[in-house]
C-alpha cells in the first residue's frame, strides 16, 4: 500500500468523513438540526455476528430483537450475509435465517445482502426464496453477489468451481426465468417460487456488477462498507449504462456504510474499538468472535492503514457528527436507499446506535 498524509489523517479520525476524490460544500453553519437529515430510506445489514463470550444462540436472538426494534424505528429493510467458515459471522444458512427473523417481524423487508449465487444451484435458490415469498408475501428480498464469501478452500468444500463467478451472469438469467410466470410451460419449475414477487438485487463490490445490474434493469446495491475504492465509478457506469425494464424505469441504488453512533463521539470511538479488532483480524487473517472494546488498539501502523482504508466510509460519533457524515455521503454518491452495517460488542449499545441513526 502507499498511504497519502489524508489517509494516515483518515486513521486517527475515523469518525471524521474524509475523500481526496471529492471536495464537500462546506455548511455555512457550525450546528445542524440533526432532524431529518436523511430523506431516503435506511436499512440493516446483518452478518449474525458471533461475540466473545455469547453462543450463537444468543447471536440470533439478538439478531431477532434488533430486526423487531428496526421494524419499530422505521428502517426499510433487514437484510442477512452469506459467509462461511468465519469465527464471527453465523449467517451461513442465510434463507433459513431470513426465514427465522420474517417469522419474529411483521412489516420490516427481510431478505439477502447476500446470497452468493455461484455457491447454489438456481433452481434451488428459486426455490428457497419462493418458500420465503409465500410465507410471507411481499417482505423477502434477495440481494445476489458473484463472490464466494470465504476462502478458497471453503470455497471448493461448497462444490463452487475456481472461476465461478464468471457464469454469474448466465445463473441470473436461470434464476429470473425460473421466477417468471412465463415458465409454466418449462421443462424445469421452481414449485415453489414461479410467478411470486421476489425483488432481485445486484450486489456488487467492483463494476462488474454494476454493467450486468445495468444491462438487466435491475436495483444495484454497493458493499462500500468493506470495499470503496470503487463506489463512485461503479456509482457512474451503473446509471450509464442502465436500461429500463419491468423491474425498473430508472435506476435505482443503494450503499452499505459503517455507522457507530453513541450520545458522544468518545464513547462512540471507545464503542468501535470491537469494530477496528474485527477489521484487524481480516487484515492479518486472525479472526476472532467479535472482542470487546479495549481503551486502547494494539496494532502495527500497517494495520492501521490498511484497516482505515478499507474501512473509509465509516462513520463513527454523536447524532451530530453522524448525521453531518451521513449527509455528506448522501450528497456524494445520489444514492437511493442507505444500508448500515453496525459492529458493536454490547448488544444495548448496539441498539441505541441504531436508535440514534434512525432519529436522523
Amino acid at each position: 500500500f502507499i498511504y497519502s498524509d489524508h489517509q494516515k489523517g483518515l486513521f486517527s479520525n475515523f469518525y471524521s468523513f474524509r475523500n481526496t476524490r471529492c471536495k464537500f460544500a462546506q455548511k455555512k453553519s457550525l450546528i445542524m438540526d440533526i432532524k431529518n437529515v436523511l430523506k431516503i430510506p435506511v436499512s440493516i445489514l446483518e452478518l449474525a455476528t458471533i461475540t466473545e463470550g455469547k453462543t450463537i444462540q444468543d447471536t440470533f436472538s439478538n439478531s431477532a430483537d434488533l430486526a423487531s426494534q428496526a421494524e419499530g424505528w422505521g428502517f426499510k429493510r433487514f437484510w442477512l450475509a452469506e459467509h462461511h467458515n468465519m469465527v464471527s459471522v453465523a449467517s451461513s444458512a442465510t434463507s433459513v435465517l431470513i426465514g427465522y427473523i420474517a417469522s419474529t417481524t411483521k412489516t420490516i423487508r427481510v431478505g439477502s445482502g447476500g446470497i452468493m449465487l455461484p455457491n447454489h444451484a438456481p433452481l434451488m435458490v428459486a426455490e428457497q426464496f419462493g418458500t420465503l415469498g409465500t410465507i410471507y408475501p411481499g417482505r423477502i428480498d434477495l440481494g445476489l453477489g458473484r463472490a464466494p464469501g470465504t476462502d478458497p478452500v471453503t470455497a471448493r468444500a461448497l462444490r463452487r468451481e475456481m472461476h465461478a463467478g464468471d457464469v454469474f451472469p448466465s445463473q441470473l438469467k436461470e434464476l429470473m426465468i425460473y421466477f417468471s410466470p412465463q415458465n409454466k410451460s418449462g421443462v424445469v419449475r421452481a414449485i415453489p417460487g414461479e410467478g411470486v414477487d421476489i425483488p432481485i438485487w445486484i450486489l456488487g463490490s467492483r463494476t462488474d456488477s454494476a454493467y450486468l445490474a445495468a444491462e438487466k434493469g435491475l436495483p444495484y446495491a454497493f458493499a462500500s462498507h468493506f470495499a470503496p475504492s470503487q463506489l463512485i465509478l461503479a456509482l457512474k457506469i451503473y446509471h450509464q449504462n442502465f436500461r429500463p425494464s419491468q423491474y425498473l424505469s430508472k435506476p435505482h441504488t443503494m450503499a452499505c456504510i459503517n455507522v457507530i453512533a453513541a450520545d458522544t463521539d468518545e464513547e462512540a470511538h471507545f464503542i468501535a474499538t470491537s469494530f477496528y479488532q474485527l477489521a484487524t483480524g481480516i487484515i492479518t487473517g486472525q479472526r476472532k468472535p467479535l472482542q470487546p472494546p479495549v481503551k486502547k488498539m494494539e496494532w502495527s501502523d500497517y494495520e492501521k492503514m490498511a484497516v482505515s482504508q478499507m474501512m473509509e466510509y465509516s462513520f463513527i460519533g454523536s447524532a451530530e457528527t453522524v448525521g453531518k457524515g451521513l449527509e455528506q455521503f448522501v450528497d456524494l454518491t445520489r444514492v437511493d436507499e442507505l444500508m448500515i452495517a453496525g459492529h458493536i460488542f454490547d448488544h444495548k449499545a448496539r441498539l441505541k446506535s441504531f436508535e440514534i441513526i434512525s432519529s436522523l
